[in-house]
This record gives C-alpha cells, structure tokens and sequence, in this order.
C-alpha cells in the first residue's frame, strides 16, 4: 500500500515537473519580442551573428529539438547566462536561493510552534473566551499586507528604538566563506577567530524579515489547526470514547491530536509555497539577498534568462517539497490520508 503510494507520488511528481519544463521552455516565447533576443540579450548583431546564434541556440531546429536541448543543458548544469551581471544563472542561483530557504525555513518552524499549539488551545475551548480572543489576534494578524509590516517593524525597531539593523543579511564588516549558503551554518563551521561577533550580527539580521514572515504564515497555521481540532472533537467516535468513560485528557491524546494533525500536514507543506511568495517581498523590504529580490531584480531589468531559470528553480523546490510533505503525512498515517479516523 505504502510503496504504491509511493510511486504514485513519484509519477506525479515527474509529470508535474515534465509540464513545468515545458512551461519555462515556452517562456522565451511568450516573452515580448525576438526569441533570439530574449535568450542571449543581444540586440543590434549584423544578419552572420545572427544565423551563427540561431543555430548555436538550436532555433533552426524543430521545438521538439530545442526543448531537448534545454533539457539537456538544465542538466549540464548550463542554465544561461544574466544579463544583468553577465555571470552564470546556476552559480547566481545557487548563491541566493539558499538565502531564502533559510529564511523561510525559520519562518516557518517559528510558525509551527506557535501556530499549533494556540490552535489546538482554541480548538479545544471552541466558543469560548480564549478561542475569541486567539481568532481575533489571528484575523488581525493575517489581514497585515506584509510589505506594511515588515515597514512597521522597520520604522518601530531600527529607526526609532535603533534595536535591529534595517537591511541586509550580516553586516558588512565580516567576510563569511560561502560554502552551504545558510549563513549561520557556514559561520559555524568556519574557522574565523570572529565567528561569535559574526554569528550575533546574522541573528540579529534575521530577526525581523523572519518575524514578518512568522507573524502571517503562524496566523495561517493556526486557523487550519483550530479547525481541524474542532472537526475531530466534534466527530462521532470522538463522542463515542466520551460515553466509553475516557477522561478529557485520554480523549484528546489518543483521539485528538493525532486525528487532528494527520490532514492538516500537507497544508503544511503548501504554505512553504505562500512563504516563499511573501519572502519575496520581505527580501525587497530588507534588501536579503534571496533568490526573490534576485527575481524582482531580473524582472526590472527584462533579464528574461534569469526570470525563466529563477522560476523553474522556485517551482520544483515548491512541488519537491509538497509531494515530499504529503509522502511525511502517510507514513504517519498509512490506513488514511486527509481525513479523521476512529482508532481502535
């Protein structure tokens, strides 16, 4: 059953990166303009270069040809070049979206262990005090528009109370050897003799963009676990171990919690998807240097190579992660998935 799931999953996930392969392949086709022109940059080229590039980049060739060769270059690794820093798209890639895992990845943990346990306090104290007052901070908090958020912890943090620094991801006086790209991880393993002072000027870095992103994603988390709570307490077998003589407690542990995680964790996974969205805005706010202002870069300056690589890289890192999100929720619960079951 497990293994069949499996390779379901797996299926899927090589389609959906087959159709996503296609779609970014398209992109230099869609974009406005000569193809030629929109993938090497070059604009004002006599009628011999331009016959040279057009067979180089295969576009004498049938679309199924050019595809194949895009294919193929993904996996040598030979992704293009930017026009805007004329450096190579995977090394450029591989130096910023490491900086917005990073970011994401705290961000979403914080709002795990917020989100969570505030939801299953208000889902067991349904019409209650506490479940008004938790869902009024949640609705209050998920109505924020981030970019005005992030603003406000700006101008209250680093401007008035000068606490925070305003932008940027470690100060400028320190030099960190980029080896796995999470900033607190290669100053760890670094041998600088500055390492703490370094380590210090990171986190404090990190505390606002991750707070801007924690505050909304945490709100998010916590109305689908409150629900879910409610739905699973509510449920008929829940009432039924009530009228077996179970305690609160017995009740909740064995029937409540469990119940109430298991369709909630693709959710989980998904809303890596809405961080990385709204990162991109924060990363604009606090100038991080993270593959989503790398982007919003690339889009203001139409380097068309590097919107079509930095979208292709965003969008498998999102679907890897789901499907593998969803794989995580079945082997918790193999006998069902995205619904409550009553346990023997």
């Amino acid at each position: 059953m497990m293994l069949a799931h499996v390779i379901r999953k797996f299926n899927l996930l090589i389609l959906t990166l087959l159709v996503l392969s296609i779609l970014s392949f398209m992109l230099v086709y869609l974009f406005p303009g000569d193809p030629l022109v929109n993938l090497t940059g070059l604009e004002d080229i006599d009628q011999e270069t331009y016959q040279r590039l057009t067979v180089l980049h295969g576009f004498d060739k049938s679309y199924f040809h050019q595809y194949w060769y895009y294919i193929r270059g993904l996996f040598d690794g030979e992704w293009g070049l930017s026009f805007s820093s004329g450096l190579p798209l995977a090394n450029e890639i591989a130096q910023t979206l490491p900086a917005s895992i990073e970011l994401s990845a705290y961000a979403l943990i914080l709002s795990l262990l917020i989100g969570v346990p505030l939801g299953f306090v208000a889902g067991f104290q349904h019409h209650k005090t506490t479940d008004y007052g938790l869902l009024t901070a949640s609705v209050v908090a998920y109505s924020m528009p981030i970019f005005w958020l992030s603003l406000i912890l700006i101008l209250v943090f680093s401007l008035q109370l000068g606490w925070l620094p305003l932008s940027g991801r470690i100060s400028l006086l320190f030099d960190i050897p980029h080896h796995t790209g999470f900033i607190l991880i290669d100053i760890f393993f670094s041998d600088l003799s500055y390492k703490g002072a370094a380590a210090k000027s990171a986190f404090y870095h990190l505390i606002m963009p991750t707070a801007s992103l924690t505050i909304v994603t945490a709100a998010i988390i916590f109305r689908l676990t409150r629900r879910s709570v409610i739905e699973v307490m509510s449920s008929t077998y829940v009432q039924a171990a009530y009228t077996r003589g179970l305690s609160g407690f017995q009740v909740v542990m064995r029937h409540g919690v469990r119940n109430a995680l298991v369709p909630i964790i693709p959710l989980f996974g998904m809303q890596f998807a809405v961080l990385l969205t709204n990162a991109m805005i924060v990363e604009v706010v606090f100038s991080w240097p993270g593959i989503g202002s790398w982007l919003i870069q690339a889009i203001n300056q139409r380097d068309y190579p590097a919107i079509r690589a930095g979208m292709l890289a965003v969008s498998t890192l999102v679907i890897m992660l789901t499907v593998a999100t969803d794989l995580l929720a079945k082997l918790i619960n193999p006998a069902q998935m995205g619904t409550a079951h009553a346990e023997s």
